[in-house]
């Protein structure tokens, strides 16, 4: 299995993460709040089941440092490990603590490139953390979410000697920016949305910092000052820091780069002046300063400020277009620094999707007794022969879904799906495809890397198979596709439509198309009120599940139509939280739990339609599969 996971960069609020943990202890303290994005530069590596725990690398980068780690997986020898000094010592505490917690055994981690570099404020440490902690749940199948990945990390990078704070383990969410919030032993994370491309440029200072000694001096500030320093540390982490983290939100949301960046410098001044005394030998930072202060820089540049711990390690400013960006990346370089460049791109609220393909496909035998109905075979718009599933989870890709869940019927089916998505072909296969075919085969793993997979051991509907996927959507909007339907458009792609028209409502979403007045009691049907001239947007009205021929005459025609469901849905958490009521509300334990029913229910506080420029494609049937070939014929 492949994995990759970014560093992290800290934009606001280091060290209001551990400043927020000491609420445990005094009340007065103001929670902590940081802004915080993974970067591009990470850790790759593959990952295998094993009867010990072992590290090696075949990283071109860690070539001239890299001596191999291998351990037994008992608790005492890696918890040895972890209070070491050894290089191995993060990687250590994670599998001990993975081990004592959960039935797993051994894991082999081969280090495949490491593009991010060390000790220098971007968290190559916590992201080394969550990369065994993940390996871990995905090999292992523990089923957990990116936060309960993201604690294990932190819990295993408790064990050894580093004294770190939370916002580390912000590499568990990829490259997407999100504010944490520290109330003391509670974390709470949101994702930002960005409305206007921001132009990062982030450097390496190759000087002196002591991380330690930073987090030594600043933890005697804490819990209780006992001086007018300490109490400046404390004002400076808790009230400032939380005006700063409310108005960059606000300037990130608006793409107000100009008020962001000039905020960057607003809160290093701050730093300097209320926490930098508290450890003056670490956070003087004069190199940093050099930079802040060169007037080439600022010319090119919106605002800068430091990184992580602050100290010499890093240093990061807003550059004030892609242009500027390039620049102030080469002059850095010229100037004894090592820069990266980070590109904040404008997100939709909607980044993760659902998929449910547990069925059986009863309707496809017998070719469905060897073959999945998802994996039917059709020739897609590019000329290439692909699965369906495959067609389907490239449109995601294409509209930048980061995660997707496929709703699974058994094991059978997850080893499938890794095998096709995240394993590579024999070498004497890939050596007879062409080179096209072999980028096509790195976007492939790209989208296997998105994949999660949950198993649904009791089919009881729709609704409960999408329900399955709760954990998995942390309480955020998800975009849910049928794993039967094939949707193409002229214009742009269906999913992205659905972004794009959630965003403006940001309330439950049903894509819907006309159909015949014999076709209504086969599917989901919706009336309401058009709310556009162009007649796509509907507030729903009413939403009734295969309604007879007379009930739809009365009470669902819309101007002369008929409106069902086209396959896409946006699902918001009070979905959810409808369809957990009506499973435990339900007396009998075998019942079915319907999707219509849970999204109906939120009629009363608004449920929108879409009537989206595409067209869907059952596959679900012979007739069915025989009509959507003909009309995907190229």
């Amino acid at each position: 299995m492949n994995i990759f996971v970014p560093g992290r960069l800290c934009l606001f609020g280091e060290h209001s993460d551990w400043a927020g943990l000491h609420r445990m202890i005094n009340a007065d303290i103001v929670p902590g709040a940081a802004i915080v994005t993974g970067i591009e530069q990470g850790i790759y590596a593959t990952v295998e089941k094993a009867d010990r725990f072992s590290m090696q690398s075949i990283a071109a980068e860690l070539k001239n440092t890299w001596t191999d780690f291998d351990s037994s997986m008992q608790t005492k020898e890696l918890r040895g490990v972890a209070s070491s000094d050894s290089y191995f010592a993060y990687v250590a505490g994670v599998a001990s603590y993975i081990k004592e917690h959960y039935n797993v055994g051994g894991m082999k981690i081969t280090i495949t490139g490491m593009t991010l570099p060390m000790k220098s404020g971007l968290s190559s440490s916590a992201a080394i953390c969550v990369l065994v902690a993940r390996a871990f749940n995905q090999l292992y199948e523990l089923n957990l979410n990116t936060i309960g990945e993201m604690n294990i990390a932190f819990k295993g990078e408790q064990r050894t000697k580093s004294r770190c704070g939370r916002l580390d383990q912000a590499c568990a969410f990829g490259g997407s920016p999100v504010c944490m919030y520290f109330d003391g032993d509670e974390i709470a994370v949101e994702r930002l949305v960005i409305k206007k491309p921001l132009y990062w440029v982030f450097a390496n200072l190759n000087a002196a910092k002591d991380t330690i000694r930073i987090l030594s001096d600043l933890n005697k500030c804490y819990p209780f000052a006992a001086d007018e320093k300490e109490k400046k540390v404390q004002e400076a982490l808790g009230v400032k820091n939380q005006e700063i983290i409310e108005r960059a939100i606000a300037y990130m949301k608006t793409g107000d780069a100009v008020s962001l960046g000039k905020l960057m410098t607003e809160a290093q001044e701050i730093f300097d002046a209320m926490v930098a005394p508290a450890s003056p030998g670490e956070l003087t930072a004069p190199k940093l300063h050099q930079f802040l202060n060169d007037e080439k820089v600022k010319s090119i540049s919106y605002g800068g400020k430091g990184v992580g711990s602050q100290g010499d390690g890093s240093i990061q400013f807003l550059a004030k277009d892609e242009v500027s960006q390039k620049t102030l990346a080469a002059y850095l370089d010229q100037n004894g620094l090592t820069s990266y460049t980070l590109t904040i791109k404008p997100k939709h609220r909607v980044r993760k999707a659902i998929i449910p393909v547990a069925g059986f496909g009863t309707r496809l035998y017998p070719a469905t007794r060897f073959l999945k109905k998802e994996m039917m075979p059709f020739v897609d718009k590019d000329g290439l022969l692909k699965p369906a599933i495959l067609i389907l989870l490239e449109q995601l890709h294409e509209a930048d879904i980061e995660e997707i869940c496929l709703v699974l019927g058994d094991e059978k089916d997850r080893e499938l799906y890794e095998n096709f998505f995240q394993k590579s072909l024999p070498e004497k296969h890939l050596e007879k495809l062409s080179a096209a075919m072999h980028n096509y085969e790195e976007k492939i793993f790209e989208i296997g890397q998105k994949l999660r997979f949950i198993i649904q051991h009791e089919r009881r509907g729709f609704g409960h198979a999408v329900y399955q996927c709760r954990d998995f959507c942390e309480h955020e909007p998800v975009l849910l596709l049928l794993g039967d339907t094939l949707y193409s458009s002229e214009t742009k792609n269906c999913s992205l439509q659905m972004l794009e028209a959630y965003e403006q409502s940001e309330r439950p979403l049903i894509a819907v198309h006309p159909i015949s007045p014999e076709e209504v009691i086969h599917y989901g049907v919706v009336s309401g009120t058009w709310e556009d001239e162009t007649r796509t947007k509907i507030k729903i009205e009413k939403f009734i599940e295969k309604p007879s021929v007379e009930t739809a005459k009365k009470e669902l025609v819309m101007t002369g139509r008929y409106y069902s469901v086209f396959g896409q849905y946006v699902l918001t958490p009070e979905v959810f939280n409808i369809l957990e009521n009506n499973i435990q509300n339900e007396e009998h334990e075998t019942a079915e739990i319907g999707l219509t029913e849970a999204l109906a229910a939120c009629i009363g506080s608004g449920l929108n339609g879409i009537v989206l420029d595409g067209k869907m494609h059952d596959i679900g049937n012979v007739k069915a599969y025989k009509e959507t070939v003909k009309e995907l014929i190229i």
